[in-house]
């Protein structure tokens, strides 16, 4: 369990320690300061936001930012589609989509995508479910919600000792 904690805090010691570097455009003066700052970072991030009993498999990662680079292309063209032509129907509204995960941070990283795509706006989780606000209430958006799900379900992995 030691070791596990050690090896999430390298990893995200080195995470910030990269975002430390672009930001500091790799400064040699910066490195030390960077180095300390990410630690702490990390270690403050392991307090406030332990690690969960999942993790994303990284091979899973592509095919998930595809998959949302493409929804988003399709729904931007569709919500542009509909401001230009006013005899597209809208029916805005609110809809409740039951979910299958846990509440946590895969649960509001489904939320979040969700409110990135065009045409859908998470507004709040509702016991096991997630409402969202829509520009039309007549597409289904819960089937989408469902398959986004299902796909983020099958890019995680259950830590070991946790299953």
């Amino acid at each position: 369990m030691a070791a596990a904690m050690t090896r999430r805090a390298a990893g995200r010691a080195a995470a910030f320690f990269g975002v430390w570097l672009v930001l500091s455009a790799a400064d040699p003066g910066a490195l030390i300061p960077g180095a300390l700052a990410a630690l702490a970072a990390a270690l403050a991030s392991l307090r406030l936001l332990p690690p969960g009993p999942r993790r994303i498999r990284p091979g899973a990662l592509p095919p998930l930012l595809l998959r949302f680079l493409w929804q988003s292309v399709r729904g931007g063209l569709d919500v542009a589609w509909r401001a230009l032509s006013p005899r597209l129907p809208l029916a805005p509204g609110f809809v409740t989509c039951p979910l299958r995960l846990p509440p946590g941070g895969a649960r509001n990283a489904l939320a979040t995508e969700m409110s990135l795509l065009p045409g859908t706006l998470a507004v709040g989780q509702e016991g096991d479910a997630l409402r969202l606000h829509c520009l039309d209430v007549a597409q289904p958006v819960p089937a989408q919600l469902a398959e986004e799900e299902a796909r983020l379900l099958a890019a995680l992995e259950e830590e070991p000792g946790h299953g």
